[in-house]
């Protein structure tokens, strides 16, 4: 009689570890969604006081009902910094290796500040920075561009990951390139573009920046489930 024990294997750490990563790169994809979504209900529920053309998405943090969108930015914090770790455990020992979840963590520390330093409202209702609200601004749109580039550097050339890095190199560019036209024609008061500050920055941050982000976080999904 044969008496092969027929108890399947134990999972081995390997497979551990691609399941923590799938909840890693989840993270990715959840944080760019979850906090348009929020926003964008934000907008539409204060639509009668809030301009979203003209207004950058931490106005809505000034008034009664800031602290949900300081609740939207730390929660994207969290999500970012966690996609950050997983996509450093991909590209770990590649070139610019640890470039692009550095920079990924850094942009999530924008957050951080922006939910920490919140713009605050006059006795007019106009929304105004009383500090650092600006910092968490430059750290976030320069670093989460930064980030494209870098991984789309370290991702180059790995078949698994397709078109994605050259798709990550554009978007990085044009997010660049965004970060420093709302810097010199949209942000400052009286510039040429300043009217449209709102409309300008979701532009870059949900035409350009977050739908990378998203992609890259779904194909480490993928690998992830493959075992790699």
């Amino acid at each position: 009689m044969n008496t092969t024990s027929t108890t399947a294997p134990a999972p081995t750490s390997t497979a551990r570890s691609d399941g923590s990563l799938r909840w890693l790169a989840r993270a990715g994809m959840a944080g760019p969604v979850l906090f348009t979504v929020t926003f964008v209900a934000q907008q539409w529920l204060r639509r009668d006081t809030y301009d979203w053309v003209g207004e950058p998405v931490s106005n809505l943090e000034a008034g009664p009902q800031g602290w949900v969108q300081q609740a939207n930015f730390v929660v994207f914090g969290l999500l970012m910094a966690a996609f950050a770790v997983g996509m450093a455990r991909e590209v770990s020992g590649r070139r610019l290796g640890r470039s692009g979840p550095a920079f990924l963590a850094l942009s999530s520390a924008g957050l951080f500040l922006a939910a920490v330093f919140p713009l605050e409202q006059d006795a007019q209702g106009v929304a105004y920075d009383p500090g650092l609200h600006f910092v968490a601004g430059v750290t976030f749109f320069l670093s989460s561009g930064l980030a494209l580039l870098a991984l789309s550097r370290s991702l180059a050339g790995d078949a698994r990951w397709g078109r994605l890095p050259a798709y990550a190199l554009v978007a990085g560019l044009l997010a660049f390139a965004g970060f420093v036209v709302m810097g010199t024609l949209v942000i400052p008061d009286g510039a040429a573009l300043h009217p449209y500050a709102g409309l300008a920055q979701r532009v870059v941050i949900v035409g350009v920046t977050f739908p990378c982000l998203v992609l890259l976080a779904a194909r480490l999904h993928r690998l992830a489930d493959a075992g790699g």
